[in-house]
């Protein structure tokens, strides 16, 4: 009879299963989502309105806009960045604090918009009374961990052009920045894109050792790995012949 053997290569995309904290946060938007369609009229009272916030004390909408979004396609991909970044870090943090960097990043998304709203700009007047949704802000906030903690890992820009995930933060940051500065009236919220960033690397600095205890344990892993490569160890026991290695 003959036998054949079980291939050992084997396919996956994306980060892996759902961790409680995502999973948990993409149930919600999409219940959110699904709601907003037979109570449309929960969009405005529960968006991100900075004039709503300072004229009639709607001092929650800091923190509810970000389940909301305004169609499938801006459901969707934020969720999509929430699984593909969100996963490997809650595995990395654990659930509790990733599901508080996340509201950290969005809060201070929103508290950044509401901020920008009050400059004496005309940009400035005309976010004062646009009202902001979506989870993007807390997403560039997590974007912005990924890039510190997985540095090398590739990211298609724009799904075309693959460059290491510190380059990308790089990249998109600017762009954003830029994007506040014109503000084009192109319907972004640049503004909450660029204070997702900002919170998050704020959030990550304030924590034990800061950010430059993580860079000092990133160079100290680089160089542990680079001479484990060329360190070969011979077995220093009787059993085994003087070829069999360890390592």
């Amino acid at each position: 009879m003959r036998r054949t053997m079980p291939s050992s290569v084997t396919y996956s995309f994306g980060p892996g299963p759902l961790t409680p904290a995502v999973k948990g946060l993409i149930v919600v938007n999409v219940a959110v989502f699904l709601l907003s369609w037979v109570v449309p009229e929960m969009i405005p009272r529960l968006g991100l309105y900075p004039a709503g916030v300072f004229g009639n004390g709607w001092l929650w909408q800091p923190f509810t806009y970000m389940f909301l979004h305004g169609d499938l396609l801006h459901l969707l991909f934020n969720m999509l960045a929430l699984w593909m970044f969100g996963v490997e870090l809650e595995r990395l943090w654990g659930t509790t604090f990733f599901s508080r960097y996340y509201l950290v990043c969005g809060a201070g998304a929103a508290a950044t918009t509401i901020l920008v709203s009050l400059l004496p700009f005309r940009f400035a007047d005309a976010l004062y009374v646009s009202l902001t949704i979506g989870a993007s802000g807390a997403v560039y906030g997590l974007l912005l961990a990924y890039a510190i903690y997985y540095p090398a890992r590739p990211i298609y820009l724009y799904f075309l052009f693959p460059v290491p995930a510190r380059v990308f933060v790089i990249i998109i940051g600017a762009i954003t920045l830029y994007s506040s500065i014109r503000a084009t009236g192109s319907g972004i919220a640049h503004a909450t894109h660029l204070g997702g960033l900002v919170a998050g690397y704020l959030y990550l600095k304030g924590r034990r050792g800061g950010l430059l205890a993580l860079v000092r344990y990133r160079i100290d892993r680089w160089r542990y790995e680079r001479r484990r490569r060329h360190l070969q160890v011979r077995h220093g026991g009787r059993s085994g012949g003087p070829d069999r290695w360890v390592h």
